[in-house]
């Protein structure tokens, strides 16, 4: 579980996520945030975003990933507590949603959700297709066109690099039907970082996945420089290590000096130290709870530290 731990906050915080978490029990509807919206919201409050290198089109800092926490098979009562993390969210300037065949019942989640809560403008759909066969690759995208149902994906990808070849020839002539308005490639884990590398060097790819946080950091060396260089969106997944980051950090307190970037909690602590390297777009947290949505989409708001501070991060955290 996470804690806050900035005292200036504790109290009206504790307050506003005891309220949103007793929300997710009712039927979804817009989040009003009626108490303590000053310190999460600040109306009118700005989203935090970045330009997509291939086009200028902005997109929030701060998405959401599915693995394991959508995969909740056919569950109405689980499907309501996920449309109620949705519709956070989105109430609170996200975008860019991040799903995979992988992710089990994921995608048909998603899709029951976005149903459920009607068109949501910000949207930025993004999926993978994930088979060695070319193929079933084909199928497995209109499936997933069906299960989001959505006529056009804003981002399709290419799950670990699996077949990569085969699958890119068809997310292109999908791209160029205009099915599909961008293409990706992704690793995670910190794996498979050298054929990433040449594809990012040799082909027309406009996103790229992989890991990155405070203590994975072995991207910094060339591929988060090259995704610079060739005009490539980042997305940084794993931001929490699966919520091992929490496990191992959240005992201690956060200095006093994070409040120079406006950070409340440890969340904001990791993600800000993210979003925060030039080559980033976009960090991609996943959770199901509703407090813990709040506490990830308060990182769109306020400041980022700059190079100095990031050292002092990584210094604090070594030091822990």
């Amino acid at each position: 579980m996470r804690k806050s731990t900035v005292s200036s906050v504790v109290v009206s915080r504790r307050r506003l996520l005891a309220a949103i978490a007793a929300l997710s029990t009712l039927a979804v509807r817009p989040l009003r945030f009626p108490f303590a919206t000053a310190e999460v919201l600040q109306p009118p409050f700005t989203v935090r975003s970045k330009p997509i290198p291939a086009t200028g089109e902005q997109l929030p800092v701060i998405g959401m990933g599915t693995w394991k926490t959508f995969n909740i098979g056919r569950s109405d009562r689980l499907q309501r507590g996920r449309n109620q993390v949705l519709n956070t969210f989105f109430s609170m300037g996200g975008g860019m949603i991040d799903s995979s065949p992988m992710y089990g019942s994921a995608e048909a989640v998603i899709g029951r959700g976005l149903a459920r809560l009607g068109a949501q403008p910000g949207l930025f759909s993004a999926t993978k297709v994930w088979t060695p066969f070319a193929l079933y690759g084909k199928v497995q995208v209109e499936n997933s066109f069906e299960l989001w149902g959505l006529e056009r994906f804003d981002l399709m990808q290419i799950h670990n690099l699996l077949n990569w070849q085969a699958h890119l020839e068809t997310l292109l002539e999908m791209k160029a039907q205009g099915r599909i308005r961008y293409i990706g490639v992704t690793t995670s884990h910190g794996r498979r970082h050298e054929p990433l590398e040449q594809i990012m060097q040799q082909q027309p790819i406009d996103f790229v996945q992989l890991t990155y946080n405070v203590l994975d950091r072995e991207a910094e060396k060339r591929l988060l420089p090259l995704a610079r260089e060739r005009g490539i969106a980042l997305i940084a997944n794993r931001p929490f290590q699966g919520g091992r980051l929490f496990d191992r950090f959240q005992k201690y307190p956060l200095p006093d000096w994070v409040s120079e970037f406006d950070c409340d909690n440890w969340a904001q602590f990791f993600l800000k130290f993210i979003i925060s390297h030039p080559a980033v777009t976009v960090a991609i947290p996943a959770t199901h709870q509703v407090p813990h949505m709040v506490e990830n989409m308060g990182a769109l708001r306020g400041r980022l530290p700059d190079a100095a501070m990031r050292q002092r991060m990584i210094h604090y955290i070594a030091s822990l």
